[in-house]
């Protein structure tokens, strides 16, 4: 097995990350109250995520995989085999198997907040892949990373699936985009899922599913506050809602409470009333141009642009610079 770890984490008890504490606390304070989306993946989020992936209002997942497995051996051709593969948010890494077996790489980095999954899932990874270097990094890729030692000298894919760039506002997004590039340095490339606008019943039956995996996977964000930040929040208070804003061409996620409440959070007492929410998600859908244009603005030049036959989906293959 060739799973490096670069830093050694206990998972004997629940370690707080400091950034939590404080997103959630300034959150749930300002008006509107809104947490951001990265602490919805904790372990049971991450798990609850895989669930709602193979749901079969939520196509982006297989609509993604199809395209990849479709077009991998011309991104094979772009790229040239021997690179570092860098992936932000590497959740279970479904996708990056069919990108692993194909593009032959030099090693493998895997990005996770999510610890604990991040680990069970590279050490599932490194029995398929046995001659392949894996170097899991636990980390928020929002912010500039420093990469194993061991890629310091191999050209780099960055591979970032999933849409997850439709989780930022543009801003953010682009300051994303310049983010990665510095993290990934000269010369790498970056492999983009970019979802597109489509009809809005298939986007909101995508973000509200009959089984309601989507509703426990964002009240779980209630539960982990609970958990790790001493809350006394009464989940059974909160409902999940999905709406589409046209204006910003996103979905959003919301959980709105349906009766008057007072709970504590670290120490701090909050009140909300029936009918106000926490805004907890969105998930931006761009048209083609737009893509391209946010991609330039990042600090990125497109190369390649596919899509599925249904024009669902984007996958974009960029050049740094």
């Amino acid at each position: 097995m060739m799973l490096h770890r670069q830093a050694v984490q206990s998972m004997h008890f629940i370690e707080v990350d400091p950034a939590f504490r404080r997103d959630v606390l300034y959150g749930l304070g300002v008006r509107p109250r809104a947490i951001p989306a990265r602490w919805f993946y904790d372990r049971a989020g991450s798990v609850l995520f895989e669930a709602i992936t193979e749901l079969p209002e939520y196509y982006v997942t297989r609509t993604e995989l199809s395209l990849l497995s479709e077009v991998v051996h011309e991104i094979v051709a772009m790229t040239g085999s021997g690179r570092a593969i860098v992936e932000f948010g590497s959740g279970s890494c479904t996708k990056t198997r069919i990108l692993l077996s194909a593009l032959q790489p030099a090693a493998y980095v895997p990005v996770d907040i999510s610890k604990e999954f991040l680990w069970e899932t590279a050490a599932g990874l490194s029995k398929e892949f046995n001659e392949l270097p894996i170097n899991p990094v636990e980390g928020d890729f929002t912010e500039l990373l420093q990469l194993p030692p061991a890629i310091k000298q191999m050209p780099r894919l960055g591979f970032f699936p999933g849409s997850t760039i439709g989780n930022f506002l543009v801003p953010e997004a682009v300051d994303l985009l310049r983010t990665m590039a510095a993290t990934l340095g000269r010369d790498s490339m970056l492999l983009i899922g970019i979802d597109r606008i489509k009809d809005t019943g298939i986007l909101l039956r995508a973000y509200d599913d009959v089984q309601g995996v989507t509703a426990a996977f964002n009240l779980n964000l209630l539960h982990r506050i609970n958990r790790e930040l001493q809350g006394t929040v009464p989940v059974d208070a909160f409902h999940h809602v999905a709406r589409w804003n046209a204006t910003e061409a996103r979905i959003e996620m919301l959980l709105e409470a349906t009766r008057d409440i007072r709970f504590g959070v670290d120490a701090k007492t909050f009140s909300i009333e029936a009918g106000e929410a926490i805004h907890t998600e969105n998930s931006h859908k761009y048209g083609p141009r737009d893509a391209c244009v946010l991609l330039r603005a990042g600090g990125w030049t497109p190369i390649k642009d596919w899509t599925d036959q249904d024009k669902q989906f984007s996958l974009i293959l960029a050049r740094a610079g």
